[in-house]
């Protein structure tokens, strides 16, 4: 199958020219092989990532986390070495940052909203004139302990937890990665507790004067789902062989 018809389905799927304030190079960033037979996915565009593709004869790439961000680099060290595996191998590299995050469907928010069996999920929280966010309700109130719970069977790691907030949470905020910024929003909102990924120091005094309960399972693991997820929608829409490659940090 020819790349460009898979990168434009891409594009106006996740609507990529809507994130031009994003600090990611969202699209097709290294262009490889013309003509692509398999499709590995990834969060990150890491050594270990491409190696993979290149192992599975993939001639596609797709992440969450490419390698161009914010301004122009001197393509040297890591970079160049990450470059020229992908052009040796002939595997081109797409990457989807916020338009990942976000998609009401497919994104790495609304995947999660519907793992907890949220109800009546929406978009809150504005982020690069963006609202990057999903909250929804639980079927019924659970206290943050049985919440905190369910977190770890869904993400199978660790939850860490500020605790400030109603004993009895429903009304659930999402933010997957880095999101604890957005906490404020999430009060605004109206949210019991808010859900992300990665823990903040600069959040604890927000959390606590707010009177919320916030939640981090992981940056890593947060924003596995709506990767996977895409994989899933190329095989349905193209008749695409992916593989998802799970590189976790641990963080």
């Amino acid at each position: 199958m020819k790349l460009n018809k898979i990168t434009d389905l891409l594009d106006e799927t996740l609507d990529i020219q809507a994130f031009k304030a994003d600090s990611s190079l969202n699209g097709l960033q290294v262009e490889g092989s013309g003509e692509v037979h398999k499709v590995t996915l990834s969060v990150d565009a890491c050594e270990a990532a491409i190696r993979e593709a290149k192992s599975w004869g993939s001639q596609l790439l797709i992440v969450h986390h490419g390698i161009f961000w914010n301004k122009m680099e001197p393509v040297t060290g890591i970079l160049a070495n990450r470059i020229r595996l992908l052009l040796l191998n002939g595997i081109s590299l797409y990457a989807a940052h916020l338009p990942l995050d976000c998609h009401p469907t497919l994104g790495n928010n609304a995947r999660i909203a519907s793992m907890l069996g949220l109800e009546s999920s929406s978009s809150f929280g504005e982020y690069a004139g963006v609202e990057i966010g999903r909250c929804g309700t639980l079927a019924r109130s659970v206290s943050a302990k049985t919440f905190a719970a369910k977190i770890r069977r869904i993400f199978g790691g660790p939850v860490n937890s500020l605790l400030f907030g109603k004993k009895q949470i429903r009304k659930i905020g999402i933010v997957s990665g880095g999101g604890a910024s957005l906490l404020q929003a999430a009060a605004l909102a109206r949210c019991d507790a808010l859900l992300t990924g990665e823990t903040s120091h600069s959040s604890y005094h927000v959390a606590r004067e707010n009177r919320i309960n916030l939640f981090f399972a992981g940056h890593y693991a947060t924003e596995t789902p709506g990767v996977r997820a895409l994989g899933s929608f190329l095989e349905e829409k193209l008749g695409l062989r992916t593989r998802f490659t799970d590189i976790p940090t641990g963080l």
